[in-house]
């Protein structure tokens, strides 16, 4: 039976907030937590790693360094943007996401992955011969090794922050980030070999290539895989809002390690076809795509309906009318559709600014854990003002 009275609502908003998890601050220094300490020791080797790398090779690479660390500082920024501007529910602190960011880009590559993969292609070279190795050993190693050494830090980070990890879209998102590091540092140091063709006589151009290809081939590589892979350990392992689905959590643990190892073979497959390798490119991208929109779909159907929880109050409240309470529970197209209601171009503008003003009432509700603060009744006003179309005091 759905809550009715004002009491209702309002209980059943504090169990949405307490399961959730929203609005609840992460803490990363945590030394009686063991996973502090793991955490540290190999993002710390891989960050040494990484930047003696850099410092070895800046001298005769300097240029294409800088390009590349610069370029991939651009398009993390971005997709940082990006994350926050689609996120409309109960969104992670920003510091659990710079964690989740830091171990991709450090431990998962050069403490984990890099010393696994090299050990892994030696075992094939011994087994099945030196030819096979090359032409099939990075498509049969990289999907493994990789995928879980990304994998693993989403284990930390669950141990380190077990009060904000609490659905499969969580693991989703932290997933997500995880994969934007490692490949941010994967494709400086592919950046870094390409420069070197050539004899360094043309490192930058020679470089751009790589970096280009890298970013755009990007949206359908770790940040994908990582993410779709963070969603099926969450179900797998199951959390306090996520029922366990073990069926699942494998299926999604499985797609990743198969996108990739398929990414990695499209060269072995096309051969010497150029025309064949775009098309299979093309077709594994769109593929890909098509797979993280739908994992996208089934797991943040449950923050949605936290929204809905932590908000129906509100609506009892008149604060928000019921139209904007489904748009903001809702998907795009609801939130499209709330605003194409309203038929002047200014109405559908003010329509737009009164749904941000009502997500920022709703993050100050989750912050305050439901209590009535200056804050929260700051954002109420703020809601009421911009709906009223009066200009602002500040």
């Amino acid at each position: 039976m759905r809550a009715t009275t004002l009491s209702q609502l309002d209980q059943a908003r504090d169990i949405a907030l307490d399961r959730s998890g929203w609005g609840r601050r992460f803490v990363f220094y945590q030394p009686r937590n063991f996973a502090f300490w793991g955490y540290l020791l190999l993002v710390g080797i891989g960050f040494l790693t990484f930047v003696s790398t850099l410092a070895r090779e800046y001298d005769a690479y300097g240029e294409a360094i800088g390009l590349a660390v610069t370029s991939f500082a651009i398009y993390a920024a971005i997709f940082w943007w990006f994350t926050q501007h689609i996120d409309h529910y109960a969104k992670l602190p920003a510091k659990l996401m710079g964690v989740a960011f830091l171990w991709g880009g450090f431990a998962a590559t050069g403490a984990m992955a890099a010393n696994a993969n090299d050990a892994i292609l030696a075992l094939y070279g011994k087994t099945f011969g030196q030819v096979w190795a090359l032409n099939w050993g990075p498509e049969l190693a990289a999907p493994f090794t990789e995928e879980w050494a990304k994998g693993s830090g989403l284990l930390l980070l669950i141990a380190l922050a077990q009060r904000q990890v609490r659905t499969a879209f969580d693991g989703f998102v932290l997933g997500a980030f995880i994969g934007l590091g490692f490949q941010i540092v994967e494709d400086i140091t592919y950046a870094l070999t390409s420069a070197g063709t050539q004899f360094g006589a043309n490192q930058v151009g020679a470089s751009i290539g790589t970096i280009v290809i890298r970013m755009i081939s990007g949206v359908a590589a770790h940040i994908l895989y990582s993410a779709i892979f963070g969603a099926g350990l969450v179900y797998l392992l199951g959390r306090p809002a996520e029922p366990r689905k073990v069926g699942r959590g494998l299926v999604l643990i499985a797609i990743p390690m198969l996108l990739h190892g398929t990414w990695d073979s499209l060269g072995a497959v096309a051969g010497p076809s150029a025309l064949k390798l775009i098309g299979l490119l093309g077709a594994t991208i769109i593929v890909a795509l098509v797979i993280l929109v739908r994992v996208y779909q089934l797991t943040v159907k449950r923050e949605q309906d936290f929204v809905r929880d932590v908000m129906a109050p509100e609506r009892a409240r008149s604060v928000i009318t019921s139209a904007e309470l489904g748009a903001m529970a809702g998907n795009r197209k609801a939130r499209k559709a709330y605003r194409k209601a309203s038929r002047k171009r200014s109405q559908r503008k003010r329509a737009r600014y009164v749904l941000n003003a009502a997500y920022a009432l709703a993050q100050e509700l989750a912050a305050a854990r439901g209590a009535d603060t200056d804050g929260v009744r700051f954002a109420r006003s703020e809601v009421a003002r911009i709906r009223a179309g009066v200009p602002s005091r500040w």
